[in-house]
């Protein structure tokens, strides 16, 4: 299975991406078991609240660039899949941690900041990367990362697509906690418990709320997004980015 699912506690779900060798980027595969994952999670009245992580030394490097599409588009894909687990994560009651225990990148940045909760290994970084390859950021992250830290600070993080490492993440409020990399799960599992023996309807009720004022615009921003992802996968600098990345050579884009 391309994603584990345990309980760490009678009320405790722990969710880890399982393809450390891509560093659990996203394939086909991958977007279903985690799909299925977090509604089971988000379903079981048993979990009143869950974590997401990931294998080996990193969260999830985004989206795998040799799985491919078939006939359906990007935009398909962004909607029917990405969109399908990442909502659920949003819209359910309960508290979702993500336990970033290394690299986050592209899409694997927006499963991150699409929890509810954050906690970060010091050695970790969160990064766009879309730009890099010619895209633009998608799953919701241009709408996340403006909500997080504003429109000009989260457009310089989106077209320069540097590392953002622990620390700053902590210092723009995109993380809640910075723990050692062997602390990060343990952290999160602790926490999790902690809020699950609180009011279970209270904490429900305080996630819907504090979602319904932030979201007013969010699923609007998912659906331009995966139109204009469209876009830009056609583009030939799209092609030339990922033939560079796989190559491991500057891309040499020419804006067409």
């Amino acid at each position: 299975m391309t994603v584990k699912y345990e309980m760490r506690s009678d009320a405790v779900a722990l969710i880890t991406l399982n393809r450390p060798q891509s560093l659990n980027a996203f394939d086909a595969a991958m977007r279903k078991d985690l799909l299925d994952a977090v509604a089971r999670a988000s379903s079981d009245k048993a979990v009143r609240a869950f974590i997401i992580t990931g294998e080996g030394r990193g969260f999830s490097a985004g989206a795998d660039v040799t799985d491919v599409t078939g006939t359906r588009t990007v935009e398909d894909v962004l909607n029917a899949e990405y969109g399908a687990f990442l909502s659920i994560i949003q819209g359910c009651d309960k508290p979702v941690i993500s336990a970033i225990n290394g690299p986050a990148a592209g899409i694997g940045m927006t499963l991150a900041l699409t929890c509810d909760l954050r906690v970060m290994a010091e050695d970790a970084y969160l990064m766009s990367a879309f730009s890099n390859i010619g895209l633009i950021p998608d799953g919701g992250l241009s709408w996340l990362l403006t909500q997080e830290v504003g429109y000009a600070r989260a457009y310089q993080l989106a077209i320069e697509a540097e590392k953002i490492s622990a620390a700053r993440c902590l210092e723009f409020g995109l993380v809640n906690r910075v723990v050692s990399k062997d602390a990060v799960v343990t952290n999160a599992v602790a926490w999790a418990q902690s809020i699950a023996e609180r009011a279970p309807i209270a904490m429900n009720l305080t996630k819907r709320s504090f979602r319904a004022a932030a979201q007013a615009g969010l699923k609007n921003a998912m659906a331009l997004e995966a139109m204009l992802q469209n876009a830009a996968i056609a583009s030939e600098d799209c092609r030339e980015g990922v033939a560079a990345l796989m190559q491991k050579r500057k891309p040499q884009f020419k804006g067409r």
